[in-house]
């Protein structure tokens, strides 16, 4: 096999996702043949640093050591079995583990495959909830603008991303959105908490005027992934955790994206010092090898569906929800966390990486250097319409696995970096402005 012939055989074969495939015409797909740590190979053994944890779920590098032989040894014991009316040692002890780990209150995971599958479960949940307590008039969902989470049709109704979503709109049950606390939003002067303390002002005007009608508030914290890693201050989520309290609406914590030690700390609602009553969780949860996502909520809501009546119990279902194989990848990442003390070693790596890229920071194209955790990001001046596409083909002549956002550039890269490959990161990222 070599990387001509994957290539063809891939464009007649498969519809690659988020990608307009006439493109392909003339933008090369970049075939992969194995990984290691932070690093992809093509067939021809050219090497990329995979500086998005493809697409954000990869925390402890390819083809983990650890990872690996924690499925192997589950591939001999148990593969799937149907969880409705059925049980298996991984789930239960990946339920009671992130139970113990997340903040006060949650529990009873709900298990499914995808990041989007969490949110509508969310979604359902509250509304069902509402239903269950007598106040079925509690239907709506608010959200922040430029927010995502995800694009099936109910996450869509709580997803602000124009291009995702505008051509479904007629099918799409539209939510309300307030202002993001995006500090880059923030006016000269004001600071990040100022500006967060502004945008949740206006979180309590809506939620005042029309709470009797909404059922819950989705929020990514800390970071608003889609919308060019827009970071705010905790402070905002502080207030939103007091005025869902305060209006009766639930408080839904999109940390699909953001959890797993992504910000700094373990969940990054930690850093507000708050319990959302739902948390989303999916993407690192496996270390980037198995799909699967889990919603945790607060004891209250799972008891609003325990009944005699089959009417009032949470219906949703896919077939491979809570699959053993899965489970089991995600308590390995636990253990890795739990043996490695991770998030001690991330603050370690995160130093470093701030100090390499003060040339980046200081360059007169960039704006806007900003850091959450092992999240970096910048934007680029002056960039025409093509910059995505054309910095992405630059990125990745020069080994690296990069794909901007509008104009932000930025970096997620597995906890398994090294300094040399975070040198390696910073310094050909230099070289393409």
């Amino acid at each position: 096999m070599n990387n001509s012939d994957i290539i063809r055989r891939s464009l007649d074969s498969v519809w690659h996702p988020c990608t307009q495939m006439k493109q392909h015409e003339t933008l090369p797909l970049v075939p992969f043949s194995r990984g290691k740590g932070v690093w992809l190979y093509d067939f021809e053994g050219k090497r990329y640093l995979d500086a998005v944890s493809s697409w954000w779920v990869n925390l402890f590098g390819h083809c983990n050591e650890r990872i690996n032989a924690a499925l192997t040894d589950q591939l001999g014991r148990l593969e799937h079995a149907i969880l409705a009316g059925f049980t298996h040692e991984p789930v239960v002890q990946l339920s009671e583990r992130l139970s113990g780990l997340a903040p006060e209150g949650l529990g009873h995971a709900f298990y499914a495959s995808d990041g989007a599958s969490a949110i509508e479960i969310a979604l359902k949940m509250s509304f069902h909830y509402w239903k269950n307590t007598g106040n079925p008039q509690k239907r709506k969902f608010v959200s922040l603008e430029n927010g995502y989470h995800g694009e099936t049709i109910g996450a869509l109704a709580v997803t602000d991303v124009a291009i995702f979503k505008d051509t479904y709109s007629p099918l799409i049950l539209e939510g309300m959105k307030v202002k993001s606390p995006d500090f880059r939003l923030a006016e000269t002067g004001e600071s990040p908490l100022e500006y967060a303390m502004r945008a949740a002002a206006e979180l309590e005007l809506l939620l005042e005027a029309r709470h009797r009608e909404i059922a819950a508030f989705v929020v990514e914290p800390l970071v608003q992934g889609a919308a060019g890693m827009a970071m705010h201050h905790p402070v905002y989520l502080e207030q939103a955790r007091r005025l869902c309290d305060r209006y009766e609406i639930h408080l839904v914590a999109d940390e699909i994206a953001v959890g797993f030690g992504r910000t700094g700390t373990f969940f990054a609602c930690e850093q507000a010092g708050i319990s959302p009553d739902f948390l989303c969780l999916s993407k690192g949860i496996t270390g980037g090898y198995l799909p699967l996502s889990t919603v945790l909520c607060r004891e209250e809501i799972y008891r609003a569906f325990y009944d005699d009546s089959l009417t009032r119990a949470f219906l949703h279902s896919h077939s491979y929800t809570g699959n053993a194989l899965a489970c089991r990848a995600a308590l390995a990442v636990l253990d890795i966390f739990e043996e490695d003390d991770v998030l001690a070693a991330n603050r370690i790596k995160a130093e470093y990486l701030n100090g390499a890229a003060a040339a980046l920071r200081e360059h007169p194209k960039v704006e806007n250097f900003r850091n959450t955790g092992m999240i970096w990001a910048f934007e680029v001046k002056d960039a025409g319409p093509s910059f995505s596409r054309d910095f992405s083909l630059k990125a990745q002549e020069a080994g690296l696995l990069l794909r901007p956002i509008g104009n932000t550039v930025y970096f997620m890269p597995p906890y398994a970096i090294e300094t040399g490959e975070i040198r390696f990161l910073v310094e050909s990222t230099l070289s393409l402005l």
